[in-house]
């Protein structure tokens, strides 16, 4: 079972998975420019920036997690996106391994460890960087369609400096951010019921073609086999235009 609530922390979401007998296979997470700080059992560990499909693999019956805004997570955890990308790392090699273990015991005495992981973020954050205007302005910008060399010159920057910062904040360059948002927002409309061809066309995509590649190549399947995925109490009539991380 999945459940999914707005953090504290400006632009986070929690998240809570409990494994449920005969639940049948677990959903693939799909990049979306975000990264998490998740619980598992005691353990605690960071899913990186994605540029496939990840087909979890843990066998932790609870799960929690806080999902970070696109380009929140590196500043907080003191290391550079890229370096975590299409990686789940142990947080004991980011911040040591006692720190880790101290945190995931705190988080797992705690009544409700998504409530516990929002308060540890938002204490560490307080300490940490502001987040970096000019990226969220990038990330709003992509996010509705905006081609990368209009969005480098309303905020400001060059080809290259955008590349460099955006490696650093998403973990991967301007052009694959611009295609996972996309996608993104295809894909809400296909769950919502739209048709392939019309939610291709929303979605900023050249043709129903064009979105069919795109989702073999992130997301690792068809649309077919995607809109199928999702029983019809699950579809949206007023898709999130940002689309949501795929978490269980």
């Amino acid at each position: 079972m999945y459940e999914e609530r707005p953090a504290l922390l400006d632009g986070a979401v929690l998240w809570s998975r409990t494994a449920v007998p005969d639940e049948g296979p677990v959903r693939a997470v799909l990049p979306d420019g975000c990264m998490d700080l998740i619980w598992a059992d005691g353990h605690l560990m960071v899913a990186g920036p994605d540029t496939r499909a990840h087909v979890p693999g843990e066998t932790a019956a609870r799960y929690a997690g806080i999902r970070f805004a696109p380009g929140d997570a590196p500043r907080f955890l003191g290391v550079p996106a890229h370096e975590l990308r299409d990686r789940r790392t142990d947080l004991g090699a980011l911040w040591g391994g006692a720190e880790a273990r101290r945190l995931g015991e705190r988080i797992t005495a705690a009544p409700d460890p998504a409530t516990a992981l929002d308060a540890l973020v938002r204490v560490r954050a307080a300490d940490a960087p502001a987040p970096d205007p000019l990226l969220r302005t990038v990330v709003a910008r992509l996010g509705a369609g905006r081609a990368v060399a209009e969005t480098a010159d309303e905020v400001g920057l060059g080809a290259r400096q955008l590349h460099r910062r955006s490696l650093d904040a998403f973990g991967y360059g301007p052009k694959t951010l611009a295609r996972v948002l996309r996608l993104q927002r295809a894909l809400a409309l296909v769950r919502a019921g739209v048709p392939y061809a019309e939610a291709a066309v929303r979605a900023g995509c050249a043709d129903q073609a064009h979105l069919a590649r795109e989702t073999r190549a992130l997301a690792g399947t068809t649309l077919g086999a995607y809109a199928a995925s999702f029983p019809e109490s699950a579809k949206s009539d007023t898709p999130d235009p940002s689309g949501s991380r795929t978490t269980a």
